[in-house]
Formats: structure tokens, C-alpha cells, sequence
């Protein structure tokens, strides 16, 4: 049985005077342990990652991640650099070597919120897009790729002072492989920057994404829950064909689902008519996926009801990827699952971008923020 950290043994060290509490390689450390020992200044180590009770929870899926992450030991953009859980996380992601940082604000700031908090973040860099030496160059290429849009070289000067803007320019032009932001400003912030230069993938139409939603050893990839609110049946299929690949990447074999209120020919209306022409498009424009639709969501999850419903499907009972038909059905599951069934979601991960830039819920805990940094350091490995 592997080894727990709790308040108490924070607590003790404490009481000991110690500066640091030894933990046993493999343990579990308590999220309440970990924020505790954040707090008093108690550096927990050891030669391996410390995992929080919520992601030992979620098993060899998670571990496989994390292992991925430190074998491509890519360099990621934390936007928000002052706020105290994007320095928690980078504390964990730095000691556990998953990814290089580097993290964005006013230095001293960064430092005092740093220090606040009890991490230790000198591994990371640390860039004022302020003052950064970067300024003028990024302004410069921000002006060139929005001169169709009257951008001025003064306008993109003061536009990649934003941190959104000026992590987005270290994207793109390689000087960070991928970024993360979210915990602090909108979607819209985050998102608006890549979309004006990254920009899309050759032959992708728009920018989707999908959850990692964990249960036990069960994965699923979901999809679109967080970017498109009424994709029409086009969008829907890209949408499909685009969160099989990313299931691909995320090593989970792609079986997809395209749910709806209708199993096969059980249900009519026009909702079930977009689901059914999403389904055509996306085989025809990836023959060689394991798709089918309509499907309802025990139909396509559970393989007592998968079978009766639906006998014969190599999808009905072994979907792995769920496709929602829009954000409103897609977001209340990915959440209710969450929060009422226990899973972990890891996202939303942006898909059809050339470049990963992902979007962090603002409400994100510290386990939240790590797991989107090593599921982005994955998107950005390849």
C-alpha cells in the first residue's frame, strides 16, 4: 500500500523546526498536506513527482501522462505568473522536471507572489513583456500579420504588452513550444491572440476542443465542450474527426461516438437529422475511424445497453470518444461527470491549431493547471 502525506506529518516537521519533510518515493501527498506545507515554507522532497491525492486516484493514466511529459520536457508559457495557483502548479511541474517554464508579469511581482505562497519557482524564467527584449520584435511581426486589419506598428506595440498577446508571440515565432492561460483572464483572451497568429491548421475550419474525462481506468475523450455553442453538421464532423486524433495522441484508442437523444433510427427531428448528416460527413472525410451515430449516451457507454440497442456496432458499449451535438449538452455533461460522478477532466484542450495554446477554466485548482501544463507539453511533442 503506498505511503500518505497528511496534515499531521506537515505538522510535526513543524513543530521539529524542519525546512523539509522527506517523503517516501511513490507516497501520496493530500492536496490539504501539500497547500499546508505551500503556506509554512515545508519543501517536500523527493526524487520523484509528488502526486496529489486526486490524480493518484485517477491511476496509471494519469503516471502515463506525467511520464510522457518529463521524456519530452518541453519548455510551456504560464501567462499568468503572479497568480498564487499558476505558482503552486509550476512549483510542482518544476520539481517533478515535466516541463521548462516560463512564467509571465512584473519580476518582483512574480518573486513576492512566489514568496508568499512558500514555492520555489527559480527553475522558471521569468519575462516582463514590459521590458522584455522581445518587445519590438514582437510588435513588429503582430503588425505585419494584422495589416489586413489596420493594425499599426504603434497599436501592436502596446497590444503584446498583454500577456496573452506577448505568450502567444513566444509560440509562434519558437521561442516556447506551447502556453497556457486561463486561471485568471477569459476565454475570449486567451483564445482571440491564437486565433490572430497561430491561426489554424491547413484545411481545418475551426478551432475545437475536448476534455480527458477519467474514471477509474476508463478514459474518454470529449468533445466540443468548451469553444463551439451550435456547430452546424460540418463542424460537428471536424469536430469528430479532430478529437479522434487527438485521442491518438493522448494514447487512447479512438472508438467515437456522435451522440444524441436517438439511437440509430429510434428517434426523428432536426436535431437527430444534424447528428445523422455530422455522422456522413465524418466517415467520408475519415473512412478509416471507428465512428457511428446517432448513438445515446448509455448506448454508447455501456455494453449491456450498447448491445441491446444497437446489436452488432463496433462503437455502441466501447465508445471512447463522445461527441456532443452542441456546447450546452457538452459542457453540462463533461461538468456533471466531474463533479457529480467523480472524474477527473483534464482541459479543455484546444484542437486545429498549428501551435498548442490551451484555456484554463477560472475556477482551475492547482492539479487543474498542472495537468493542462503536461497535456499541453504532449500536444506540443507531437
Amino acid at each position: 500500500m503506498r505511503a500518505v502525506v497528511t496534515e499531521a506529518s506537515v505538522r510535526a516537521a513543524l513543530a521539529d523546526g524542519a525546512a523539509e519533510l522527506r517523503v517516501p518515493e511513490g507516497a501520496i501527498v493530500t492536496d490539504l498536506a501539500r497547500e499546508l506545507a505551500g503556506r509554512r515554507g515545508i519543501r517536500l522532497t523527493t526524487g520523484v513527482e509528488l502526486p496529489s491525492a486526486e490524480a493518484a486516484n485517477h491511476g496509471p493514466f494519469v503516471e502515463g501522462l506525467v511520464e510522457r511529459a518529463r521524456r519530452l520536457h518541453q519548455h510551456i508559457v504560464l501567462c499568468e505568473g503572479s497568480e498564487e495557483r499558476v505558482l503552486r502548479a509550476a512549483d510542482r511541474v518544476l520539481h517533478a522536471r515535466m516541463a521548462r517554464l516560463t512564467l509571465l508579469g512584473d519580476e518582483a511581482a512574480v518573486r513576492r507572489a512566489a514568496e508568499r505562497a512558500g514555492v520555489d519557482i527559480a527553475a522558471a524564467s521569468i519575462v516582463d513583456p514590459a521590458t522584455s527584449e522581445h518587445a519590438e520584435r514582437f510588435a513588429e511581426e503582430y503588425a505585419r500579420l494584422r495589416a489586413h486589419k489596420g493594425v499599426t506598428l504603434d497599436d501592436a506595440r502596446g497590444r503584446v504588452r498583454d500577456v496573452s498577446y506577448f505568450g502567444t508571440m513566444m509560440v509562434q515565432l519558437g521561442l516556447a513550444d506551447g502556453m497556457v492561460s486561463g486561471a485568471v483572464h477569459t476565454t475570449a483572451e486567451t483564445i482571440r491572440p491564437a486565433l490572430e497568429i497561430i491561426k489554424t491548421q491547413p484545411g481545418v475550419a475551426s478551432v475545437s476542443s475536448v476534455f480527458l474525462l477519467v474514471l477509474g481506468d476508463q478514459v474518454f475523450v470529449a468533445g466540443d465542450c468548451a469553444v463551439n455553442p451550435q456547430p452546424t453538421p460540418a463542424q460537428l464532423a471536424e469536430i469528430a474527426v479532430n478529437a479522434a486524433g487527438a485521442a491518438v495522441q493522448f494514447g487512447v484508442d479512438p472508438r467515437v461516438a456522435m451522440l444524441s437523444y436517438s439511437t440509430g433510427t429510434s428517434g426523428s427531428g432536426p436535431a437527430v437529422d444534424a447528428v445523422v448528416e455530422a455522422t456522413s460527413l465524418a466517415k467520408e472525410a475519415a473512412p478509416h475511424l471507428v465512428l457511428e451515430g446517432p448513438l445515446q449516451y448509455d448506448a454508447a457507454v455501456d455494453p449491456v445497453v450498447g448491445k441491446r440497442k444497437l446489436p452488432g456496432s463496433k462503437v455502441a458499449g466501447k465508445a471512447t470518444v463522445l461527441i456532443f451535438p452542441d456546447l450546452n449538452s457538452g459542457n453540462i455533461a463533461y461538468k456533471a461527470v466531474q463533479q457529480s460522478g467523480g472524474a477527473l477532466a483534464i482541459g479543455p484542450m484546444l484542437l486545429g491549431l498549428r501551435k498548442p495554446v490551451n484555456d484554463l477554466s477560472r475556477s482551475a485548482t492547482v492539479d487543474d493547471i498542472v495537468n493542462t501544463v503536461v497535456a499541453t507539453a504532449i500536444q506540443a511533442g507531437g
